[in-house]
């Protein structure tokens, strides 16, 4: 019978490895009762919008411009899979919107992903043209999600 408190260093480098090609800032793997959680350190987690249900979908702050935004040079992409919200809670108000100045490092949104939420960070400072989803919308990784000028 082996030691239920024996961990395999190759799963959680495994684990530490698929942290760094996804963004996330933590991920859990459970397998036969055994359960190990990796957590990149010094990354905040936001904590979880509280509401009474679930999330409602808001319309996007602004239409995403015509033509292909990945190319643009101000795209700001998704890091992962998840779904994204534009505000920290329903009731309150986004944290930009077309046309703010934003500051290099500010949140733009956050990305839920397996209970997790993730901030999107502004990679440049510049003018948020757009917003290209939806509070509530899920998105895929390389999705662009707002453009910055």
């Amino acid at each position: 019978m082996s030691d239920p408190f024996d961990i395999d260093p190759d799963l959680v480098r495994k684990l530490a490895d698929l942290l760094n090609e996804t963004g996330l800032a933590e991920i859990e793997y459970e397998d036969n009762g055994k359960r190990v959680r990796v957590a990149m350190p010094g990354v905040a987690i936001a904590p979880a919008p509280v509401s009474a249900g679930a999330p409602t979908a808001a319309p996007a702050t602004a239409a995403a411009p015509a033509g292909d935004t990945a190319a643009h040079p101000g795209a700001v992409t998704s890091p992962m899979v998840g779904t994204v919200y534009l505000a920290q809670a329903p009731e309150d108000p986004p944290f930009v919107k077309a046309g703010d100045a934003v500051r290099e490092g500010q949140t733009l949104l956050l990305i839920e992903a397996m209970k997790t939420f993730n901030e999107v960070k502004a990679p440049r400072a510049g003018t948020l043209q757009s917003i290209a989803v939806a509070s509530g919308q899920p998105v895929e990784f390389g999705e662009v999600l707002a453009i910055i000028e």
